[in-house]
């Protein structure tokens, strides 16, 4: 059943770089620009007893702190202002308490078990209340991180929440500090580490605590074009949200090794030298858009995860990983490109121990596109020396010669379809002119660079290798032959009908993630049967998934794009649509097993 190439079929790009969810029938409590904004605010009427106006501003990291302060300073025009600057540590006492978390590694960290009020002085929060109390009259303004925790009933709680994806964007750019110190012009690597073991975890800790107390949530995203919603109708876009398909908002980096694939096919920036990622559903960094009719409003997908969980992950899957969506796909692109890192992932007993990570990243390329020379670098050659393999790969750090890999890696052609498994501790990597599609577990930075083909990083120094993490979770017993037999392209049919066929293709038995491909050329039967489904359209150029009952509108996916079905959905179908219609089509989809 499968299609002729899609390299050579699509040329008019049609990829959606904007994916959305209807909310329209909510746009009652949709403003957009700050004049609807701050005109909602002043109708807040005073507080009866006191005689004054609290407006509590709550902020996730990343927002932009002084450019928003300002703008609520000179629209509510307050009598007293209290900011997070004035209640939390100082920065030397936060960089203390959050040391053994963020080490001195320059990449791995420990997961905080580090709350918001952790960052509060209790001192400082006492004389901040007792200068509120003392106001008998006009507008205060509390702002900041943590700010909820400041006032008990205030008169309204606005929560400026901020994406991951845009947080790393303005670390990049060096516009945003990290939680509570001044680091700004600290390399991005030094700040997204802090944030994904630090800041990120206690934001998310005090947002989940203070969620029913929200009065609006505040889109700044683009401080130039602002959103807010009401409490009632962000909660009522959250629901539409896990009763249809949806698909995050994906988002795309450059790469020392990226390729041009993406670049043409999704009809991106010409002028970037490349793309090597596209993240399409790493769920804790994507981004979910509403749309409200009068206009969009951007939100981080996570909070579908915090807020909705066993109705978008199902009761099985929330209570084994508790609100944190366990299967990322994105693309990794070779095309015109190079190697990967020659790298490895570690076992799941290892992650735990060192950096306190529940599961680790068990993964597997599943080959997009490929051109004739395209290869995957998977498992170690038969009969080779353990001692002597770390020594050449150290001594090709230090760069007394190259690491010879075609001694010690098996490298194996890759072609379209193909689909290789790696369970954590097998070593891998992407060559040249392939487009991966990457399925794993999320576990986001935990992988072990071994060998960089001697390149230099972006920032001109050498890319981060992690050789001694690596030593300890390599599994030597993966070779050749074990390879071979175990890890590449271990499908089977598994039901077929007319016009389809169901094959696994994988995993491997240490993975919790099951994969299934499906080729059709009529109507599909697909039922999440409790539980969160993945799914990629590999082979086609459109498709549509509807609810057999009506229960969702139509949802139309075109060519690699990746999409989410809720666990609430229950049962739905895909067929051929539109230039499809007729034609063979492929879509690979995961969940976790059960």
């Amino acid at each position: 059943m499968k299609d002729v190439s899609v390299e050579n079929r699509v040329e008019t790009p049609n990829f959606n770089k904007l994916p959305v969810v209807i909310a329209s029938e909510y746009n009652s409590g949709y403003l957009r620009g700050w004049d609807e904004i701050f005109g909602k605010f002043s109708l807040q009427p005073e507080n009866n007893i006191s005689g004054r106006k609290v407006i509590v501003t709550d902020c996730y990291q990343g927002v932009l702190f002084e450019e928003l302060l300002a703008l609520f300073s000179d629209r509510l025009k307050p009598v007293l202002t209290i900011t997070s600057r004035d209640y939390f540590l100082k920065p030397e006492e936060i960089l203390d308490i959050t040391w053994p978390d963020v080490t001195d590694d320059r990449i791995f960290g420990y997961r905080s078990r580090l709350n918001m009020m952790d960052f509060i002085s209790s001192g400082k929060l006492a004389e901040c209340r007792a200068r509120i109390d003392s106001v008998t009259g006009g507008t205060v303004l509390v702002f900041g991180y943590g700010a909820a925790l400041v006032v008990i009933n205030p008169s309204l709680l606005i929560y400026a929440d901020m994406p991951r994806r845009e947080i790393q964007l303005r670390m990049k750019s060096a516009m945003v500090d990290n939680l509570g110190i001044n680091n700004r012009n600290e390399l991005f690597e030094q700040k997204y580490k802090r944030g994904f073991f630090v800041d990120w975890l206690v934001c998310d800790r005090h947002k989940k605590k203070i969620k029913d107390k929200w009065d609006f949530i505040l889109d700044t995203t683009d401080m130039n074009d602002p959103a807010m919603v009401t409490a009632d109708s962000y909660d009522s876009a959250l629901t539409k949200a896990i009763t249809t398909p949806f698909s995050v908002v994906p988002f795309f980096d450059r790469g020392l090794w990226g390729g041009q694939w993406m670049k043409k096919k999704f009809d991106l920036d010409p002028s970037s030298p490349n793309y090597a990622w596209c993240f399409n559903c790493i769920v804790e960094e994507n981004s979910l858009m509403f749309d409200f009719g009068r206009g969009l409003f951007e939100t981080p997908a996570v909070n579908l995860v915090y807020f909705r969980p066993v109705e978008l992950l199902g009761e099985a899957v929330y209570g084994r990983f508790g609100d944190e969506f366990p299967i990322r796909f994105d693309y990794l692109d070779t095309m015109e490109g190079g190697n990967l890192s020659l790298q490895v992932h570690p076992v799941t007993e290892y992650i735990q121990e060192k950096f306190g990570m529940h599961y680790t990243q068990d993964e597997s390329y599943y080959i997009i596109d490929a051109r004739d020379d395209a290869s995957v670098y998977l498992g170690l050659r038969e009969g080779i020396s353990p001692a002597e393999m770390i020594d050449d790969l150290r001594n090709a750090q230090k760069g007394k010669q190259p690491f010879d890999d075609s001694r010690y890696v098996n490298r194996w052609p890759a072609e379209k379809h193909d689909h290789f498994l790696i369970p954590g501790g097998t070593v891998h990597c992407s060559g040249k002119n392939c487009l991966v599609l990457e399925i794993s577990s999320t576990t986001f930075l935990f992988t072990f660079k071994l060998w960089d083909w001697g390149r230099i990083d972006s920032d001109g120094r050498p890319r981060p290798i992690n050789i001694e993490h690596g030593k300890n979770v390599i599994q030597w017993e993966r070779d050749t032959e074990y390879v071979r037999s175990n890890l590449i392209n271990r499908i089977r049919t598994v039901a077929e009908g007319t016009g389809w066929k169901e094959e696994s293709t994988g995993l491997h038995v240490r993975e919790f993630i099951e994969t299934r491909r499906h080729w059709f050329t009529k109507k599909v039967i697909h039922n999440t049967n409790g539980g969160v489904n993945v799914l990629d359209l590999v082979e086609g150029r459109e498709i549509i998934v509807e609810s057999p009952e009506g229960r969702f509108e139509p949802f139309v996916v075109h060519y690699a794009e990746v999409f989410i079905v809720p666990a609430a959905v229950g049962e739905y179908t895909i067929r051929p649509y539109g230039e499809s219609e007729g034609t063979g089509c492929a879509t690979i989809k995961a969940y976790v097993r059960t």
